[in-house]
């Protein structure tokens, strides 16, 4: 029973996957153990857990094998919590602060949202139940650039020096009208979990991202949307026996003219006792993308590792860069580091939720 049910899980992710369209590679921030960073990855995550609180953080940084200190650096801080509704339901709520920065301007972009999901029981009984999550966020972003190393081509002398702005350069051209704006955003998401017993799940949701499209441009007068996106997500845990499990899953997501899709698979082990048990993890994923003017590629493979302890979670992950830009990167591409602390209390209703 355990094979039928694994079987057809991978046959559902495999038809998902070729009936992508061919247009893929996100343009907002991601992560790679984009598991580990729930609220980000969609609303309805929003205090679905087997705990009461979770804290997480998560910290990505990107192309420092080639672009050295101006390498791109992504944080993200969150919070969230649920709480019980009646007899079987769970209504959750979480606030999240993200961060990206990037490039010789110091490009960078902040969020801070609030995020709300309601769990209903839509049925089965104890352990083995199944549940519809919607979810919502709200949220004021921020973007900005440095100019004070900017320099134009009328502050170049013509032998390939110039003064940067904030060293006394008098750039003549009209660059920006402004460096640094505020904007609000709105997502939506809806998820569907099963479970099959305390320690196999299988869970699918989707999201839609940016609602309101926001203007995002830097100069007055003008309009510049942000594209909203579209995510897909899909996962679960299958215990081969006692000792070993196995935890696929997939991730896309499509934003305009860019696609991305993350298919892969972790193993889990099962260390410690029965009682007091401790899970470590260890995988690969791939993440494909969208070749302008058309066509895909590879763009990376992601090592992957995790390690579940009493409250604590470390994951740790590496991308492998397999694109055309592996020669100037020697196959370096990012590094992640991620952790989640939760806040257990007693638990009588015997409702057991994916592990993100």
């Amino acid at each position: 029973m355990k094979f039928v049910k694994l079987l057809t899980f991978c046959l559902v992710l495999l038809g998902s996957t070729l009936s992508v369209s061919t247009h893929l590679s996100a343009q907002d921030i991601h992560f790679s153990q984009f598991y580990m960073a729930p609220m980000d990855l969609n609303p309805a995550l929003t205090g679905l857990m087997n705990c009461n609180v979770r804290i997480s953080g998560n910290y990505r940084n990107q192309w420092a094998s080639v672009i050295r200190n101006n390498a791109y650096n992504t944080y993200n801080i969150a919070y969230d919590q649920k709480l019980a509704v009646g007899r079987y339901d769970y209504f959750g709520f979480g606030a999240t602060f993200w961060g990206d920065q990037a490039g010789s301007l110091n490009f960078g972009q902040f969020q801070g949202k609030l995020s709300f999901a309601y769990s209903k029981r839509m049925g089965g009984y104890r352990a083995r139940s199944h549940y519809l999550v919607f979810g919502a966020d709200a949220a004021f972003g921020q973007r900005r650039l440095d100019l004070s190393d900017i320099m134009t081509g009328s502050q170049h002398n013509g032998e390939g020096q110039g003064i940067p702005v904030g060293m006394g350069g008098d750039p003549q051209e009209n660059f920006l009208d402004r460096n640094s704006f505020l904007f609000a955003d709105v997502s939506a998401g809806l998820l569907w979990f099963s479970n099959f017993n305390k320690e196999e799940n299988v869970y699918f949701g989707i999201a839609y991202h940016h609602l309101n499209r926001a203007n995002v441009t830097f100069y007055d007068g003008t309009t510049e949307s942000l594209y909203s996106k579209l995510t897909f997500h899909g996962g679960g845990e299958f215990m081969l026996n006692s000792r070993l499990g196995l935890v696929p899953g997939l991730l896309m997501r499509m934003q305009g003219p860019s696609m991305e899709v993350i298919p892969g698979t972790s193993f889990k082990f099962v260390l410690g006792s029965k009682r007091d048990p401790s899970f470590f993890q260890a995988g690969l994923w791939a993440r494909i993308a969208n070749k302008e003017p058309s066509g895909i590629l590879g763009d990376a493979l992601i090592l992957q590792t995790r390690f579940d302890y009493q409250q604590f979670t470390f994951g740790f992950s590496y991308d492998l860069n397999i694109s055309k830009l592996r020669p100037a990167s020697n196959m370096n591409g990012a590094f992640e580091f991620a952790a989640q602390y939760k806040i257990c209390g007693p638990e009588r209703r015997n409702v057991y939720c994916p592990n993100f």
